[in-house]
């Protein structure tokens, strides 16, 4: 258990499938006990080396991508809040964000647009998807592991 100020974290559990480490953390500000404590989940995915534009394994990245969908539709209404962050906060985390809304598209709409979705993001955050290169091979990664 590690107190920041008045927040005070605990882990609950951690485990490790593939690439994905998955932690669970109990978080309470002790100045309000009234308002109970707060479950976090954590999916850090380690299968992405930092020389390569694109993860390693297709397989893994969306398996992290589908673990992640499963928790948020298992947290009730409001309760599933997710957070992307990498090292710079665009490149990586607009992957894996594009990489999700495509998958949801082909699952309501049965469409792929991958550069609407690398827009969308864009026009909230420039930097999203760093490189052009990048659309397509969000197409790629989601191609591939269907098959």
């Amino acid at each position: 258990m590690l107190r920041y100020g008045p927040i005070q974290v605990e882990c609950m559990s951690c485990s490790m499938d593939c690439d994905v480490i998955n932690r669970i953390f109990r978080i309470c500000n002790l100045t309000r006990p009234q308002e109970g404590y707060l479950m976090v989940q954590q999916f850090q995915y380690l299968g992405w080396a930092s020389h390569r534009e694109v993860p390693g394994s297709k397989r893994s990245f969306l398996k992290l991508i589908l673990q992640v969908e499963k928790w948020q539709e298992e947290c009730e209404e409001g309760e599933g809040r997710t957070i992307i962050h990498c090292l710079n906060g665009g490149g990586r985390s607009g992957m894996f964000c594009a990489i999700g809304i495509v998958v949801e598209m082909v699952k309501r709409q049965n469409v792929v647009d991958v550069f609407h979705a690398v827009k969308t993001l864009r026009n909230s955050k420039p930097n999203m998807v760093e490189a052009p290169s990048h659309a397509p091979q969000i197409l790629t990664e989601l191609t591939d592991c269907s098959a």
